[in-house]
């Protein structure tokens, strides 16, 4: 879409849910795979992730931490009037995750629910989606659940988690930009090929295979991800789509006090850091206790690292999400007056 502008949409508060399970990369592996893993960790910067157990969903995460939030903010269930929901990990195929949590946390039956189908880029799309919704003056408050449960041992990238964000109208808040973007000629850079309609979920796409001579082991029905494609595409979109929405908001690095990145891999994200010229201590990370948490890693961060001075008094944040799709989106915000619950473990 073209770069835009929200008004009257205030930043009310969110928080951030995580499995009690920690598994390390170095230790949580079969011993011919340690030196391997060894050179992987000081590569992506990925030490730990969480882990969530068999029974437990990404909308179990969402749950809990739209819970706490909603305490904090003291606001009351018929007072939502919207609740979106933006995971690549549904509970079921059909119906929609936001339907069933509505109903969960006791919203009204005039709450409008519904899926986004977007992974790591998703947050900066769910806000504008669910901003947009405020500023047309149909909705007052409402709800927007971020997260994924991709997180297994064989795998060491990716981190289950789930987040919870409130936005309500309000007359006197700062504009919000957005710069939102898709590239569906990349689609297979970042796919799990097997279980939609163009190839269902057959007997031999369950079956292991050994990959390579490392022990590697892959089904089907796994995400494919091509390392070098993702390296390409987020190093040479990310920094110039940040550069065009500061411009548009009139806005310079100086003017932001941080800079919230898609928690990739550390080779991702410093090349990043690096092209825009901006210092460490503005571009918080979660990559060496968290691992990439998908569409969550953005509030994963905010919560973690900085969510005390988010709370403290006025500041001025850049989001940036990027991956499946091939898909990019960033926003520039207020955080003013917000609440920022502590992690929480579930």
């Amino acid at each position: 879409m073209p770069i835009s502008t929200l008004h009257n949409v205030r930043f009310a508060g969110m928080a951030t849910c995580v499995p009690k399970r920690i598994v390390s990369n170095l230790t949580d592996c079969k011993p011919q795979l340690r030196s391997e893993r060894e050179r992987l960790v000081r590569n992506i910067g990925i030490e730990q992730r969480r882990m969530a157990p068999e029974w437990q969903c990404f909308s179990d995460l969402a749950f809990d931490a739209a819970e706490v939030l909603l305490a904090q903010l003291e606001w009351r269930r018929e007072e939502i009037d919207a609740l979106i929901v933006v995971t690549q990990s549904p509970d079921f195929l059909a119906p929609a995750t936001a339907i069933i949590l509505q109903d969960r946390l006791g919203l009204s039956h005039a709450t409008v629910a519904f899926d986004v189908n977007l992974g790591c880029s998703g947050y900066p799309f769910g806000i504008n989606l669910l901003g947009s919704m405020i500023a047309a003056g149909g909705v007052k408050k409402g709800l927007l659940l971020v997260g994924d449960r991709g997180a297994s041992l064989n795998d060491p990238i990716f981190s289950d988690a789930g987040t919870a964000t409130a936005l309500e109208f309000c007359a006197d808040a700062a504009p919000m930009y957005f710069d939102l973007n898709s590239d569906g000629s990349g689609h297979k850079a970042i796919i799990l090929p097997v279980g939609g309609h163009r190839e269902p979920v057959d007997i031999q796409h369950l079956i292991p295979f050994r990959e390579d001579e490392n022990d590697h082991w892959h089904r089907m029905i796994d995400l494919k991800l091509d390392g070098s494609a993702v390296l390409s595409f987020s190093t040479q979109r990310v920094p110039p789509a940040v550069e065009k929405l500061l411009d548009y908001a009139g806005a310079s690095k100086d003017e932001v006090d941080y800079f919230i990145f898609h928690q990739a891999n550390r080779m991702i994200n410093e090349t990043i850091r690096k092209k825009l010229g901006l210092p460490v201590e503005k571009v918080p990370s979660t990559l060496r206790d968290f691992g990439n948490t998908s569409g969550a890693s953005l509030p994963v961060t905010m919560t973690v690292r900085i969510n005390k001075e988010l709370e403290e008094g006025s500041k001025r944040v850049l989001l940036s999400g990027f991956g499946i799709g091939l898909s990019w989106g960033a926003c520039l915000l207020n955080i003013d007056g917000a609440k920022f619950p502590d992690l929480i473990e579930s």
